[in-house]
């Protein structure tokens, strides 16, 4: 059968999506970016991109030229393509766990525009034994495998070409297949079994969420005790292979690292202690810091100030960013708060320039490369976790 397309990537204008599709186009692939915001369609049908994705640009604008790259809010465009990935964000609820069944229905809509022939590429994150339910929905006919994605966000174009690819399949051929797929923009792939993948995929963002956990409690302490945890972190890590992985301290958010921490937790049952105390650290960070300040001084009518409103440095993504959780508790002891952020806008976010000049504290919420040449007056308080 012939088809249109490649590659249809169904949340091809998010994240994950968008700089996977622009690599694949890179490689020559005629690949669709399926999507239903229509806001990031016609940024990225203009040739630009929609949030910050390092290197990224000219490849993006080469791919339009090329006419390799094509934008779609139809989803009969699935219909058009050899290879489907599915890279929609996956959603949970208040107390983090994984709405399976919203998924699965997504999932079931897209069943009347395939075939047998396709394969279909589940890439989002997904819950231990959710490949399993999707494959029970879209029935045995279907070539389905698991490919998840395991990049840092703003720098997918570097770690694509570079990272290991895990691929996992409900049969042989959906495996090679997939695996011949990835082999156009990975250099190396490892096949393994569907479980271990959703595991891998899981844990791997458990285990950086526990070590910045510990590396937080580890700062809290040394705060207690008049210390500079960075200078014990240094001395520690000095020609000490062994503890060379201990993370300086900082806010762990961002939109998967505590969501898969509680999915291994919801799926554990609740036996998953080492995760739930890493949420409760990470988590308690905004009030430590908090807690500080009233130490020193009343925060009723002060001014303070939070550069950073990002969940992590230089790039221009805010969701879960714990910035937001602090300046609420700031307000809720009636200090007087603003915001500023390099990457990411808002009509309440004021300038660097005017929050310093405002400010009687000022804190760095995500640590943006910009915020190192800072000069802050001698008479503003400035609270600074990262170094």
């Amino acid at each position: 059968m012939c088809y249109k397309y490649d590659v249809c990537i169904v949340g091809g204008l998010g994240h994950i999506g968008l700089p996977l599709g622009i690599v694949f186009a890179s490689k020559g692939l005629n690949v669709c970016l399926q999507d239903i915001n229509e806001e990031h369609a016609k940024i990225v049908s203009e040739g630009n991109l929609p949030f910050v994705e390092y290197e990224a640009q000219p490849l993006l604008e080469k791919a339009l030229e090329d006419k390799k790259l094509s934008i779609s809010l139809d989803p009969t465009s699935i219909s058009e393509a050899k290879n489907i990935i599915i890279a929609i964000g996956t959603p949970v609820d208040e107390y983090m766990n994984s709405k399976t069944r919203q998924f699965l229905e997504f999932i079931s809509s897209l069943k009347k525009h395939l075939n047998e022939d396709q394969l279909v590429i589940i890439r989002s994150s997904v819950a231990p034994n959710a490949c399993e339910q999707i494959r029970r929905t879209l029935g045995d006919n279907i070539k389905l495998s698991y490919c998840p994605e395991r990049i840092v966000q703003g720098y997918a174009i570097t770690e694509l070409k570079k990272l290991p690819q895990l691929v996992a399949g409900f049969s042989k051929e959906a495996v090679e297949e997939a695996s011949e797929l990835f082999r156009n923009i990975s250099s190396s792939i490892i096949e393994t079994s569907m479980q271990e993948a959703e595991l891998a995929k899981l844990f791997a963002n458990s285990w950086r969420y526990i070590q910045f956990a510990i590396a937080n409690q580890f700062f809290m302490i040394c705060e207690d005790q008049n210390v500079d945890y960075n200078k014990v972190r240094s001395v520690m890590v000095e020609g000490y292979e062994r503890a060379s992985q201990l993370p300086s301290a900082g806010f762990a958010a961002g939109p998967c690292l505590l969501k898969d921490t509680m999915q291994i937790s919801s799926f554990y049952q609740g036996g998953f202690h080492l995760g739930q105390s890493a949420m409760m650290v990470n988590e308690g960070l905004p009030n430590f810091i908090v807690n500080q300040l009233k130490a020193k001084y009343k925060l009723h009518n002060r001014k303070v100030g939070i550069l950073g409103m990002s969940f992590k440095a230089d790039v221009d993504d805010i969701r879960d960013s714990l910035s937001f959780r602090l300046s609420k508790i700031l307000k809720f002891n009636g200090a007087e708060v603003y915001c500023s952020d390099e990457f990411a806008s808002s009509d309440n976010f004021i300038s660097k320039e005017e929050l310093i000049s405002k400010s009687e504290t000022i804190i760095i919420g995500a640590p943006h490369k910009t915020y190192d040449e800072l000069e802050i007056p001698s008479d503003v308080d400035f609270v600074n976790i990262w170094k």
